[in-house]
């Protein structure tokens, strides 16, 4: 999938020297909150993440990335909150030396972490409650790129990148120093993938291997490698982590999720579910052949008779619905939980009485956390408004991350017994305390097929009813995504509601959260039901809100969302002042050859790019560049394999040689994302820039 999110601005051409124009008459303005927020404060911000409860259910254990603006670098630490007393949580000092992935033991007397602080590469560390002093737990030779320990505590399980071929690690450190030697810099491919995401393959594997813990609680011996000649990665690639498997109550079993890649990698999404013992006494044994499609993310019942994971239908659609399986390991039977939720759900996990399966799913702008009744499949939504992005179940509650239009994530806990959630953390009230938010309204309107589509339109920050604003209209990416109630630190919102911008976001046919039907409308439809949503939206919400200015709009997207800007640039480009395009597709006949992840391209377009009867040139952008005449703002990063640079420069070039005004904006060391601080506050500028030049505002601030 595209996953970049994407903006698009409505603006007027006016050189006023105040961000709208003032009504004669009107109501008066709100007092002004001081601090106008900005790219800078965005990328500055502390980020909270990954709860985990420990087993009594009195601590949560969370980490903090604290970002170091001037050195552009970011640092990890491991905080505790008292669950019980509710005393204001405190940082570890064994964060001292970078400290992330904070995991319990399962008797709550140990935290396992991961830090680089010896030698360079990431290990595992562990300390107990107090966390004053950390103890070495592993010391591989590669990067421990995730881990987890196993319930009695006399295992570790950590992933690893290995040549799949060697029969141990000291293989892999040979043939990785026998290629640093050599002058020769000549690489020879048989098979695709030749690069994936921002990496180039280099012939390693991630595989999973066990370490025997010894009395101090220290990996002793040689590792046994659980995947040995498996030609896949687990975790998987690019950002798999230790959700991709799973150790036994017993602590007898690892369960992993996989893709053999073989030939066929790039265009099969087969992944699969495999049981192996963690003493590699057997081969890895495939649970889910029968199913040709996505399976992933196996948790393991508290009776350990029961494996819960998800699962697609349809081989080679990476946004299918997942559907919530339960595996039987007594009957080795599969079952489907609530077949009729008419959601795709992303993280799992049982109860403690295992009763009932927890699960996060996007549902209608919002991203709730649910209750699955195992045995009646009666699903009920424990959240509202916002967007739950973690949580861990403990004995006392759910202790869950969430976030919004309005708030970075910040830590609740939702009691066991009823009654409202409690705030539990926050890293950024006091960096926070004197902004002033756009204030969010969700609409909906009849869009393709009469069907009903939602959107977000953002009020300016420190809104005054008597004035007009410039839009932003925003086209999110995927194209199977959503811009919904949630926090981003790429495209947020709130940075253009501080600069003067109104916003308009529309969940076009594609988005997700509102039905698998409604998420299959785009495949095949690029450029003619989700363009007829936007158009109607943009009608919509410019004659149901006032204070949108609709003759000073600019549109702008990223990923699939800068494809529809170039394609808006030939189709619909009435209502624009100008447009930015971020890594977004501009000739997808050539997109369909040099992408990495096949699969998407292929489904997407009904087919390979040779075939007859596919969608390439009927919503191929390149194809309308006649009709370019905008002024276009183009961003592509070197290290984009999803979308190669080759787009972005064949979009400018073309504005270029049409004479249509144009700018390039290059990042060298980016990939389909913006990632680093001063990166992206660079892109905030030219983008803000950009907009402000064609609209006449004035930003605040500026």
């Amino acid at each position: 999938m595209i996953k970049t999110l994407r903006f698009a601005a409505s603006v007027l051409t006016l050189a006023a020297a105040t961000v709208g124009v003032a009504h004669a008459q009107g109501p008066q303005a709100p007092p002004q909150k001081p601090h106008v927020f900005t790219a800078k404060d965005m990328a500055s911000l502390d980020r909270l993440s990954d709860p985990r409860v420990s087993p009594d259910g009195r601590f949560v254990l969370y980490s903090v990335r604290t970002m170091n603006y001037p050195a552009n670098k970011a640092s990890m630490s491991l905080w505790v909150a008292d669950l019980k007393t509710k005393m204001a949580p405190r940082r570890l000092k064994i964060s001292d030396g970078g400290a992330s992935s904070g995991r319990w033991s399962a008797d709550g007397k140990t935290i396992y972490f991961s830090s680089s602080r010896a030698g360079g590469t990431e290990q595992v560390f562990k300390t107990d409650v107090v966390g004053e002093t950390a103890t070495q737990v592993t010391s591989a030779p590669f990067d421990v790129l995730a881990y987890k320990v196993a319930p009695d505590g006399k295992s570790i399980i950590v992933g690893q990148a290995v040549f799949p071929d060697c029969p141990d690690l000291a293989c892999t450190e040979a043939r990785l120093a026998a290629k640093t030697a050599t002058k020769a810099t000549g690489v020879v491919y048989d098979k695709l993938f030749v690069r994936h995401w921002d990496t180039w393959n280099d012939g390693t594997k991630n595989h999973l291997f066990a370490w025997s813990l010894d009395a101090n609680g220290v990996a002793a011996g040689q590792p046994v490698d659980l995947m040995k000649g498996f030609d896949g990665d687990t975790p998987t690639k690019p950002y798999g982590g230790d959700d991709d498997f799973t150790v036994s109550f017993d602590s007898k079993t690892v369960v992993f999720s996989a893709k053999v890649a073989g030939k066929d990698e790039p265009w099969t999404t087969n992944y699969d579910m495999w049981g192996v013992r963690l003493d590699g006494s057997a081969k890895p044994v495939n649970y889910t052949a029968d199913n040709k499609a996505w399976d992933t993310t196996g948790v393991a019942s508290p009776d350990g008779k029961l494996i819960a994971y998800r699962a697609m239908k349809r081989p080679g659609f990476e946004a299918d619905r997942f559907a919530i399986m339960i595996y039987d390991e007594t009957t080795q039977k599969v079952r489907e939980l609530a077949p009729t939720w008419d959601r795709s759900a992303d993280a799992i996990a049982w109860s403690r009485d295992g009763k009932t399966i927890y699960a996060t799913a996007l549902d209608v702008g919002q991203g709730r956390l649910f209750a699955i009744d195992v045995k009646t499949a009666k699903v009920t939504a424990l959240t509202g408004d916002g967007h739950v992005t973690a949580f861990d179940v403990g004995a006392n509650g759910i202790v869950y991350a969430s976030d919004s239009l309005k708030s970075p994530s910040e830590l609740f806990l939702l009691p066991a017994k009823k009654g409202p959630p409690i705030r539990v953390a926050s890293v950024s009230d006091e960096a926070l305390k004197d902004v002033a938010w756009g204030e969010p309204e969700q609409f909906s309107f009849k869009g393709w097929n009469d069907e009903t589509v939602h959107g977000f339109v953002l009020k300016p920050a420190n809104f005054d009813p008597a004035k007009t604003y410039p839009v932003a209209f925003l086209i999110h990416g995927g194209p199977q995504g959503s811009f919904g109630n949630s926090w981003s630190y790429r495209w947020n919102p709130q940075v253009y509601a501080n600069a003067g911008y109104a916003v308009v976001m529309v969940d076009f046919h594609g988005s997700t959260g509102y039905g698998q039907a409604f998420t299959d409308a785009i495949s095949q439809h690029w450029g003619d039901r989700p363009l007829e949503d936007l158009q109607k939206g943009w009608a919509f919400a410019t004659q149901k809100y006032g204070f949108l200015d609709a003759d000073r709009a600019c549109a702008l997207g990223a990923s699939y969302g800068g494809y529809m800007v170039n394609w808006i640039a030939g189709n619909w480009s009435q209502p624009w002042k100008c447009l930015v395009t971020h890594d977004g597709v501009f000739d997808t006949r050539a997109m369909g050859y040099a992408t990495e992840e096949l699969w998407f391209t292929e489904w997407e377009n009904g087919g390979t790019p040779w075939q007859a009867g596919t969608t390439y040139d009927k919503f191929n952008p390149v194809d309308h560049v006649a009709q370019w005449t905008k002024p276009q703002l183009i961003v592509q990063g070197q290290l984009d394999y999803r979308i190669p640079v080759e787009q972005g420069l064949g979009a400018f070039t073309a504005l270029q040689r049409k004479g249509v005004a144009s700018k390039f904006l290059y990042f060298p060391n980016e990939n389909h994302w913006v990632l680093k601080a001063q990166n992206s506050v660079q892109w905030h500028k030219e983008v803000l820039d950009w907009l402000d030049q064609w609209t006449g505002n004035n930003r605040p601030g500026k």
